[in-house]
């Protein structure tokens, strides 16, 4: 495997993957091992601006943000910026972990469905209902793997799981019974509900909860220390806090899922629930670029073949002009992707104010990780960072158009 070299030790070495974190100590200090931004064919004043302009936002668009931006399996920059929180004046490290929202659809859902697709175990044409009978209701047995991963099955964005319901049981059964909206196919409508469940279908599959699978077969193999659901105590005072919810728990989260239905369902679910740190995510970034080259030696885990990633991050148009890929967002306009990404790139966002984007064709990942929902979602300034951030990363390189 290709490094990204921060530290020897702060990425690359597997730990039990319930234990807390050693915080990197290179990442709490001044020793962080870069790759010189020239050698990965950057202009280092304009990779500079990107961090310029991050610093610019802090108290404007988020308290605090981290970005990573990495080619050829290196870092090229590894930045924080702001302080944890409104009324947390002590300052992020790198070493920061984040509520990843809706990136757990891409870094943890979508990769578990490669894993399985690439083994056989899951077929991406397969009625849901084989693997999940509890999903019932008219047109159900028309929905297929495919349309939750294109959020086309036809189902509501999301339920009010979290007082509708009061168990894990209930809240599942209520989402496997929602009635589909549309006829599965036709209608694009991005859907936490898909996800939940995917997340289900995956559970049978494996026979075993989503974050156990994860673990053993992703972020453990991976060296992903800082990536987990549910955090323990421990972890807090390296967590951002994000909203203070002021609909369901009544406080300011600090290592508590801020998505309210992952939350009913006890933290663990296909939606929303991993936190991470934009280290952790530079590893993972570099495993699937280089997954998708082909670069993966044999053996190396995870293993899933460049043909099945290809598959799912080539745009699936379902429906027809649906920028979707499987799990997977590709550039439209306007996007968090910005203007100057390949066609071939791929992405995610999630809500909390966190991104990752990714261009194969210039061996490029930017990953920004920021709490912009501290102290209330109702800051959207997050809408116009992430399209400046990729735009001024693409604009740094020496060859962009490579």
């Amino acid at each position: 495997m290709r490094s990204v070299p921060v530290t020897t030790a702060a990425l690359l070495v597997a730990a039990c993957h319930t234990a807390p974190p050693p915080p990197p100590p290179a990442l709490h200090g001044t020793g962080v091992a870069l790759a010189s931004p020239v050698a990965l064919g950057f202009d280092s004043a304009g990779l500079a601006a990107v961090t310029d302009y991050l610093r610019s936002q802090v108290d404007s668009a988020f308290p605090s943000a981290v970005v990573a931006v990495g080619r050829h399996g290196q870092l090229a920059l590894l930045a924080a910026v702001g302080h944890y929180a409104r009324n947390d004046a002590r300052p992020v490290t790198p070493a920061t972990i984040y509520d990843l929202a809706s990136l757990t659809k891409v870094i943890g859902l979508t990769t578990a469905c490669m894993i399985l697709v690439h083994e056989g175990r899951l077929g991406l044409d397969t009625a849901v209902q084989r693997y999940l009978p509890e999903f019932r209701g008219p047109n159900k047995e028309r929905v297929t793997i495919r349309h939750l991963l294109t959020h086309s099955a036809g189902l509501v964005a999301d339920l009010p799981l979290y007082d509708s319901t009061r168990t894990r049981a209930a809240a599942l059964a209520f989402v496997d019974t929602a009635p589909l909206l549309w006829e599965p196919g036709v209608h694009f409508t991005y859907s936490d509900l898909s996800a939940i469940v995917l997340m289900q279908v995956v559970e049978r599959v494996t026979g075993e909860p989503l974050d156990r699978f994860l673990a053993e077969r992703v972020v453990d193999p991976l060296g992903m220390t800082s990536t987990r659901f549910v955090p323990p105590p421990s972890w807090r005072s390296r967590i951002a806090p994000t909203e203070v919810d002021t609909m369901f728990r009544h406080r300011l989260l600090i290592g508590e899922v801020h998505d309210e239905s992952a939350a009913r369902l006890g933290g663990v679910s296909g939606n929303a629930g991993l936190f991470s740190s934009a280290p952790d995510l530079a590893v993972f970034a570099t495993w699937l670029l280089d997954a998708r080259a082909g670069r993966l030696t044999p053996g190396r885990r995870p293993g899933v073949s460049s043909s099945t990633i290809a598959e799912f991050l080539r745009r699936q148009d379902i429906p027809p002009g649906s920028s979707r890929a499987l799990g997977w967002d590709t550039p439209s306009q306007p996007s968090s992707a910005g203007t100057r990404l390949s066609e071939h790139a791929f992405g995610h966002t999630g809500y909390t104010g966190t991104s990752i984007w990714m261009d194969p064709e210039k061996d490029l990942f930017i990953i920004l990780l920021t709490n912009r929902v501290n102290p209330t979602r109702a800051n959207t300034k997050i809408l116009q960072v992430r399209p400046r951030v990729a735009d001024l990363v693409v604009n740094a390189l020496r060859e962009p158009d490579r």
